[in-house]
């Protein structure tokens, strides 16, 4: 596929897809999950392989979690106003754990 085909499925100009490959832009969490649908394949793809410590599970298996997915749609059903603040709110609670 493209960088014109995959901007179109997003519905994106290419350019801005260019931005994303080479690390010139920052890829929101909403704009991967609509690449990976694009492009038919798990968000988790793009994670494959990497590990932070700390964490118990890689990122494929909380996405097959029922309660993450959840937390995932109900996330992105708010405002983006709200979201940001729900992420600062748990970027600061994950911190204090």
């Amino acid at each position: 596929m493209t960088q014109q085909q995959l901007a179109e499925r997003v519905g994106i100009k290419f350019q801005q897809i260019q931005k994303y490959e080479t690390g010139a832009n920052r890829v929101s969490a909403s704009r991967l999950w609509e690449i990976a649908e694009a492009l038919d394949v798990p968000a988790a793809y793009f994670f494959e392989g990497l590990s932070e410590e700390g964490t118990n599970a890689p990122a494929g298996d909380m996405l097959n979690d029922k309660e993450a997915l959840q937390l995932i749609r109900s996330y992105y059903a708010m405002p983006e106003a709200q979201r940001r603040q729900i992420f600062e709110l748990a970027r600061v609670l994950s911190h204090a754990a």
